[in-house]
This record gives C-alpha cells, sequence and structure tokens, in this order.
C-alpha cells in the first residue's frame, strides 16, 4: 500500500531523516530523547504500529521492582553471583533514571514496599527462600547499603498460603499510562516525530543508509534503531521470544486492606493495588506456548486462574467485581540480559527486556542510542 503523500509530507516527515526508531514504547522513546541530546538538529522520526505503544509499555502492571527473593535464585542457577548482582543493580539504576528523568508526581511513583507471597503446595520453595533472606541481603548490599528483605506476617487477609511473608523495603508502583504520557510530551517538546499505525516490514542496510519498508510507504534513514522489544522476532531478531501477559483490575472495592506490590509462584503471578481497585496478571505458566504469541487477547484458561486466585487466597472474605481484562507483550529469551548492540553498520536494536520494562527501559534506550552514535 502507498499512502498518497504530497511535496509537503514528503519534505516535512520522511526526507532527510538522519535516526528512525522503530517502537514508541519506554525503550523507543528514551533512545530518542538520548539522541537529542547528543544531536540537537538531527532530523529523528519513531515508527510505531499501533495506535498507541503496542507491546508493554502501556499494558504492564506498573511494579517498580528488581526481582523478588524466588526470582533471584532462580538467577543464581544460572548466573553467578556477580552476575546477579550486576542485574539488580542494573534495574536499580534503571528505576533511579526513570524517576530521575520524569520526576515521581509525573509518574504516580509510590514506595509502598514489595512482598512474595507461597502457597501452600510451595512449601519446600517456601522454606528454602526464608532460609536464603541472609545470603540474599548479603549478596546485595553492596547495591542497597542495607538489608533489602526481611520476613513478616500476613496482615492482609490473604488466605490459603504459608504463614509469613517476604518484604521487600525497596520496591514501589507507578502509573504507566502517566509514563509513558509525560515521555510522549518531551518526545514532543523536542521535535521528534511519533508516527502511529505503521508496521515496518522489512529493511535493508545499504552500506550508507537503510532502506525501510512499512505497510504503508518506504521510506530511508541514515540509521535505524529496533526498540520493539517482543516483536523483534518479525524483524529478523531470533533471540527473542514474544511472551503474552495477561492482566485484569478490579471495580472499586470498600474498605481495600491491600497496598503495595505482591508476587506469587516465583513471580509468574502478581497483583497491586491501584486505588481501592486490585490489579493481577500472570499465568504464562499455565500454558507457555499458547502465550509465546504476539497475538493481544485474553483466554479463559489463565483468566480464570486469576480470578480464582482473588476469590481464594487474596480477596477471600471480600466481594468484588472485574472492570477491565487485556494482555501485554514482552521480549524474553534464554537470558535475563538485553540485547542492546550493533546488527550492521547503520542497524542497532533495544530488545529483549525480560518482562523488567519499567526497571531497564530507560537504560536500553540510553545504551542503544549510545550504540548508534558511536557506530
Amino acid at each position: 500500500m502507498n499512502m498518497n503523500l504530497s511535496f509537503w509530507e514528503h519534505e516535512s516527515w520522511f526526507n532527510n531523516v538522519d535516526y528512525c526508531i522503530i517502537g514508541s514504547g519506554i525503550t523507543g522513546l528514551n533512545c530518542a530523547l538520548q539522541l537529542r541530546i547528543s544531536r540537537p538538529s538531527a532530523k529523528i522520526i519513531i515508527l510505531e504500529k499501533g495506535l498507541l505503544p503496542e507491546g508493554a509499555s502501556t499494558k504492564n502492571a506498573g511494579f517498580a521492582c528488581f526481582g523478588s527473593i524466588s526470582e533471584i535464585l532462580d538467577d543464581l542457577k544460572t548466573l553467578s553471583e556477580d552476575e546477579v548482582v550486576e542485574l539488580v543493580e542494573k534495574r536499580r539504576n534503571g528505576l533511579s533514571l526513570l524517576r530521575k528523568n520524569l520526576g515521581d508526581p509525573q509518574i504516580d511513583f509510590q514506595q509502598n514496599g514489595g512482598y512474595e507471597l507461597f502457597t501452600r503446595a510451595d512449601k519446600e520453595l517456601y522454606q528454602h527462600s526464608m532460609e536464603a533472606i541472609p545470603r540474599i541481603n548479603k549478596i546485595l548490599n553492596p547495591v542497597f547499603g542495607e538489608s533489602v528483605f526481611r520476613e513478616t506476617s500476613n496482615s492482609f487477609g490473604f488466605s490459603d498460603i504459608m504463614p509469613r511473608l517476604i518484604e521487600n523495603q525497596f520496591e514501589g508502583q507507578i502509573d504507566t499510562g502517566k509514563m509513558m504520557q509525560t515521555l510522549l510530551k518531551k518526545v514532543s517538546c523536542e521535535n521528534i516525530q511519533v508516527l502511529s499505525g505503521i508496521k515496518v516490514n522489512s529493511f535493508f542496510d545499504e552500506e550508507h543508509s537503510v532502506r525501510i519498508e512499512t505497510d504503508k510507504f518506504q521510506i530511508s534513514a541514515k540509521k535505524l534503531l529496533i526498540a520493539t522489544n517482543g516483536f523483534a522476532s518479525s524483524l529478523g531478531l531470533e533471540d527473542v521470544k514474544p511472551a503474552r501477559a495477561q492482566v485484569l483490575i478490579t471495580k472499586p472495592i470498600q474498605n481495600l486492606n491491600l497496598k503495595g506490590t505482591f508476587h506469587l509462584d516465583r513471580g509468574y503471578y502478581y497483583f497491586r493495588n491501584i486505588g481501592d481497585r486490585v490489579l493481577i496478571g500472570g499465568g504464562r505458566n499455565l500454558d507457555f506456548e499458547a502465550e509465546e504469541t504476539e497475538h493481544m487477547g485474553t483466554t479463559p484458561l489463565v483468566q480464570n486462574k486469576l480470578e480464582h486466585l482473588l476469590k481464594t487466597c487474596i480477596l477471600p472474605e471480600t466481594k468484588f467485581e472485574i472492570d477491565r481484562k487485556w494482555s501485554g507483550i514482552m521480549g524474553i529469551g534464554s537470558s535475563r540480559q538485553p540485547i542492546v548492540k550493533a546488527l550492521s553498520r547503520n542497524v542497532s536494536c533495544g530488545v529483549r527486556l525480560g518482562g523488567m520494562g519499567i526497571a531497564i527501559g530507560s537504560l536500553v534506550g540510553r545504551d542503544l542510542a549510545e550504540i548508534t552514535l558511536n557506530s
């Protein structure tokens, strides 16, 4: 399909493009802002296939986190202690950068603490995690300067779980809609164009420029930067797999006794309060194959499990109604480390954020810009 572009449209939007970024999520927008700092007069455009950022940036649960005890223990099975510390430090630094760049009021950042709870079926993991608290605190001391995790009681009225919870005092929560609106405003103020509803089908590095084929037109740019995360495999990045995350949110609940961010079943389920509502997501582990998809949507299998956890575990004595259901697409792979690298002379990527986009998206965007500027 070819758009009926006028001379004016072509000249203003698509001629002499210095940097073209694919993806207007947290990574792509931060990348654009970093490019602008170094290249004040460059022509920068961002192509976004959705009406809004399509992947997970506006679909996620808004956790400002860096990993629960059980997730860190899982990481230690495949990574050294030093590598785990580096990973956690990267997430913490990324959150600090996000807050510094946008400001806490603009993203509604609240440090209400995070908690991990364990089902009765997870008795072995519960004991292992509780015993690991001193060790993990010692490992992470260089990053935080004090103990991160501690045991605490179940003061939230949860049912059908092990008696004690693990609290993380440094964990917080944000409003991802406000975060993305603030980023989009900053990008607009820097004269960076975001063009929505345009899907990139392919690209060709032609030595001095990159030819970009979309579903609506063809353009050229001096440099192409891929920030599509969970959709990266459709552009040939085979080390990234899509991972759908399904979510639901309740209608407001009177006298809700829930404040903070919560992790269950090695982080495969997570929930939090948003004011007097409860948001819960996860369940990818119920059918990994079905959830390895770029298709937005929800399934009865996962949604029924999320509702079951609300009824039996999280809100056992409270009536609630479901207000909305949705899903987002994350980018995962064989490693928790993001991929930030040059693919060719004029093409770079910053993808595979592993479900930690809020924590590391600002950093990955910055690093992607720096790799491109130095290439």
